[in-house]
């Protein structure tokens, strides 16, 4: 059984100027990035590469339909690199121009089509969350079929991943809250994954502890803390990147999808809202496995008591760095909890397959309701 797998090559830099140069960044160079980040970092150095903004196409998380707009873009170029800056959205949605001949989005996630890469990949975040520098993995809204898709395939890892913490240093606490949640769920769904192992937990065991001990000092010293320690968290997102890369995700990802899909909610709030639910329902369901190491190491890590209601404590400092909505304030219907149950179990079998203990359609639809 394979236990695990790193392939890309892992660089850090102070300074982007510092990569362009390591990396001979050049004419060949197709460069996936938004307008913020390019004006803040890139303009100033007047490189000759092409640019791709996939926002001029569509705010928010990626869809099918920006995917096939950039992928319509980039075919007027010719180019030997895919170099995607940003967040998970960025590189998702980068992550299918490394294809070739392809033009249609929806084959990929439906795997109707031969995957040929033949363009190198690098991969830097300008996020703490998403670890997509460091998977084979890509995420989008399917438009026709309203829900999220995701798929993973060995050409969709990139060559090298590459950390910047001057990217990150004005990152809006929105964006730092909902993507450093999102990277704890990654670590979290690794841990208790049936393919979890002594490799993938050192990766998932580091990334838990960076990102609680960093809420636990910004619950202590305040939200504008976080700027402060930002380098931790784009360590931990990595860690966890690299962890689900070798385990997947499970049912926490499951159920966050048909919200995310019809109301446009961001993928890292998403998983928020569904993670202590999905937690608190495997330890109810099967207390004494790894769930029972999981809720320990948390204990440890925040300096708890062995009897504290642990979920209670996490929910508490998890509303300090985010408050937690209603399902119903997305504008989602209380009619439509079973719905979303019935497209779960319909279209995220692959994810719901790939859990601690089975989620079962009455324990789906009583987490819906308890969050409605």
């Amino acid at each position: 059984m394979k236990l695990f797998r790193l392939q890309p090559e892992i660089h850090k830099f102070d300074k982007f100027s510092e990569f362009t140069e390591e990396f001979s960044i050049g004419e060949k160079d197709i460069i996936v990035v938004n307008n913020s980040i390019f004006d803040k970092f890139i303009k100033e150095l007047n490189l000759k590469s092409i640019f791709i903004s996939p926002k001029k196409y569509g705010d928010g998380e990626p869809s099918d339909e920006i995917i096939d707009k950039v992928l319509a873009e980039a075919a007027q170029y010719k180019f030997d690199r895919v170099v995607a800056i940003g967040g998970g959205a960025v590189m998702d949605i980068a992550k299918f121009l490394v294809l070739e001949n392809v033009n249609n989005s929806i084959d990929v996630f439906e795997r109707k089509i031969e995957f040929n890469k033949t363009k190198e990949f690098i991969a830097i975040p300008t996020t703490c969350g998403t670890g997509s520098e460091v998977t084979s993995y890509s995420v989008a809204e399917i438009k026709s079929k309203g829900t999220k898709m995701g798929i993973g395939i060995d050409e969709f890892l990139p060559d090298y991943a590459v950390l910047i913490p001057e990217l990150l240093k004005n990152i809006p606490y929105k964006f730092f809250a909902f993507s450093t949640l999102d990277a704890l769920v990654h670590a979290a769904e690794s841990f208790v994954a049936p393919g979890s192992n002594p490799y993938t937990d050192i990766f998932a065991e580091k990334a838990i502890e960076l990102i609680l001990k960093g809420y636990k000092q910004i619950s202590e010293k305040g939200k504008d803390y976080y700027s402060e320690i930002i380098e931790d968290f784009l360590i931990g997102s990595n860690y966890a990147g690299i962890a689900f890369g070798n385990t997947g995700v499970g049912p926490v990802h499951a159920l966050s999808y048909p919200l995310g899909g019809k109301y446009h909610v961001a993928h890292g709030e998403c998983n928020y809202e569904f993670f202590t639910p999905v937690f608190k329902a495997y330890t109810e369901i099967a207390p004494e496995g790894k769930i029972k190491k999981f809720n320990d190491l948390v204990i440890s890590i925040l300096e708890l008591d062995k009897d504290s209601d642990l979920y209670a404590e996490l929910d508490k400092l998890f509303n300090f760095i985010w408050e937690k909505k209603k399902l119903s304030s997305f504008g989602m219907n209380e009619s439509e909890i079973l719905g979303f149950t019935e497209s779960v179990i319909e279209k995220q079998q692959r994810l719901l397959s790939n859990n601690y203990a089975p989620i079962e359609k009455e324990s789906i639809i009583n987490i819906y309701r308890e969050l409605f």
